[in-house]
């Protein structure tokens, strides 16, 4: 368990910014260097450290991406030689942090010589072999600065104890990865991927013919065994970290994100677009950095193999555990937006999409949606509990810990964009991935408690599924994809307000600024009923640009009418029956003017 005896003591903001910061900026130059390896720029500056005997580089690909990555090392020099400073004055306090510090500074350096040895021509001979020599020590540097960063969130002078099974697993873990790293460089170094082309095994004529073969078979049996720890590891932090919010949340980030990495890695040996190993490269980056930070919470929670004994034990027996993880996704709200994003993969390809491609798109909404929706019940946790519509929910009922609430909300967010990008598209995965961070960051942590503006800025997280199912079946966006965003954008306000009128009181005792409880109940009202003026107009205006034509004008029509009467009633009668039947009313009228558009691309 964690020191509660000892006083909480934090470190001061700005220290642990410029920690921060330097962690995040080495793992952007790990990034960085993994798109100059990608797309072979590696050597496009011959000279160091100016770029074809200039300060600036050329304006041709492969000198720019090269000097990129030189700029990105010279934006962390300062940060990491700060951390050092700062650390030293608070060499008193943790003297850990101040290890961690130092050894990066000096990497970070001994990094940057052997950087411009890469860089140099004349070494053109064994630049393979310095390559992967550089990223191990990036990742040493990475290593150090998120053990220091992660030593900030805990309190002064926290001592860090592996005293329990899971801790010695956790170690375990950490080496394995090591070692899939290493020996995944080293393929790259020593034979093309062509050698070993079948997966997930080489097959017997390559084995025979290509030495370098060999090598490809050593790294995937090291990726067959990491796997086997990693999956222990995920299912052993499920049963006795259940309480532990980091050690949860980073295991099951970094499970999911080791296993999206072989996924990458599979489709890349089927022929795989091969911009995307940059992304191969970030993802087993981020799986090592996960790892360090869930090795550091470990420590410092510092549990005995009783804590963990007994937390296990309290979790045999649970019943509806399943049932509680759905409900964590939100399902009705995430049927109404799959129900978009199917339209708009009919809409944009006026013809109706293959099995796979819709199955594969729907289940990377659903995960995308769901783990969004499972985040924002973590973060409104609190606010839930003093609200009676949303007391029973897993997490303020109880039944699921916090923990638990957002490890599985980030594991399958993280699993929904690598799915969308192995099997839908690039675009289609970017897409989705906006919406997660739309919905979580801008409206959840900025937006909610903050202004009453949040339900009509926090609408275009709702209003990407289409553009993801658009972008799913066309491979791109045009203008007319623009007009569906803007449908959902503009109904999001009244659909969510006439929710606000009926529990205005809730809002008010958990603190949301709504509109009702700010501006009263008359104001909301008008705004409804204006909101929906608007958004039936632009329903109206979608055959002027090419979408939609007679049977969807009618329809659209039909449909508008029937939801400025709702809107109506509510603007003149007030009252929670009319609010409430605004709601319901707005939710069918989406999904069917979506399926009237359908309807009418297809005929």
């Amino acid at each position: 368990m964690m020191h509660s005896s000892r006083r909480f003591i934090p470190y001061n903001s700005g220290f642990r910014f410029v920690i921060l910061t330097s962690a995040i900026l080495v793992f952007v130059l790990i990034v960085s260097g993994g798109v100059v390896s990608a797309t072979n720029s590696a050597g496009a500056c011959p000279d160091w450290p100016t770029c074809l005997g200039k300060w600036t580089p050329p304006f041709n690909q492969s000198p720019l991406i090269d000097y990129a990555h030189r700029a990105i090392t010279l934006s962390a020099a300062p940060f990491l030689f700060a951390s050092a400073m700062l650390a030293w004055k608070e060499r008193r306090r943790s003297m850990l942090i101040l290890a961690s510090t130092i050894i990066a500074l000096v990497l970070f350096i001994v990094q940057i010589g052997l950087g411009a040895l890469v860089a140099r021509s004349a070494l053109s001979g064994i630049r393979p072999w310095l390559t992967p020599i550089h990223l191990m020590l990036s990742l040493f540097t990475l290593t150090t600065t998120l053990v220091a960063s992660a030593l900030t969130f805990y309190p002064v002078g926290i001592t860090l104890k592996f005293l329990s099974p899971f801790s010695r697993l956790s170690l375990a873990s950490v080496g394995m990865m090591f070692l899939l790293l290493v020996s995944g460089a080293t393929a790259k170094v020593v034979g093309v991927d062509a050698a070993c082309a079948s997966w997930p095994l080489c097959d017997a004529a390559s084995l025979l013919t290509h030495f370098h073969a060999l090598f490809h078979l050593g790294h995937r049996l090291v990726v067959a065994a990491s796997a086997l720890v990693m999956l222990i590891l995920f299912i052993q932090a499920w049963r006795t970290q259940r309480s532990q919010t980091p050690i949860l949340v980073a295991t099951t980030a970094a499970t999911t994100l080791f296993f999206a990495q072989a996924l990458l890695g599979a489709k890349m040996v089927e022929g795989f677009p091969a911009y995307l190993l940059s992304l191969h490269q970030v993802t087993a980056t981020a799986v090592w950095g996960a790892l360090v930070v869930q090795l550091v919470a470990v420590g410092a929670a510092a549990r005995s193999t009783a804590d963990e004994r007994n937390e296990a034990a309290s979790a045999v027996g649970r019943k509806g555990l399943a049932r509680d993880l759905l409900m964590l996704t939100k399902p009705i709200v995430v049927a109404l937006l799959l129900v978009t994003t199917f339209a708009g993969m009919v809409i944009g390809a006026q013809a109706w999409p293959t099995f796979s491609l819709a199955f594969w798109t729907l289940l990377g909404g659903f995960l995308a949606a769901g783990g969004s929706g499972a985040i924002n019940q973590f973060i409104d946790r609190e606010d839930d509990l003093r609200m009676q519509r949303t007391q029973k929910r897993p997490i303020p009922s109880g039944r699921l810990t916090p923990a638990e609430g957002l490890a599985f909300g980030v594991g399958i967010a993280l699993a929904s964009f690598y799915l969308m990008t192995a099997m839908v598209n690039f675009l289609a995965a970017l897409l989705s991935l906006a919406g997660i961070i739309y919905y979580v960051l801008l409206y959840s942590i900025f937006l909610k408690k903050t202004t009453v503006q949040n339900i009509v800025i926090g609408g275009g997280a709702g209003a990407i599924p289409p553009l993801v199912g658009w972008a799913a079946a066309t491979g791109g966006l045009n203008v007319p994809a623009l007009f569906l965003f803007a449908i959902v954008f503009m109904w999001t306000p009244p659909h969510f307000w006439a929710l606000a009128l009926v529990r205005r009181n809730d809002y008010a005792r958990a603190g949301v600024p709504m509109l009702p409880v700010v501006r009263g109940e008359v104001e909301t009202r008008w705004q409804i009923f204006l909101y929906t003026v608007e958004l039936v107009v632009i329903t109206l205006l979608l055959p002027l640009f090419g979408l939609g034509g007679g049977v969807y004008l009618v329809g659209a029509a039909m449909l508008g009418g029937w939801l400025l009467l709702a809107a109506w009633k509510v603007w003149k009668t007030g009252g929670n029956k009319a609010a409430w039947k605004m709601y319901r009313f707005s939710s069918m009228y989406l999904a069917f003017l979506f399926v009237v558009l359908m309807i009418d691309r297809l005929i």
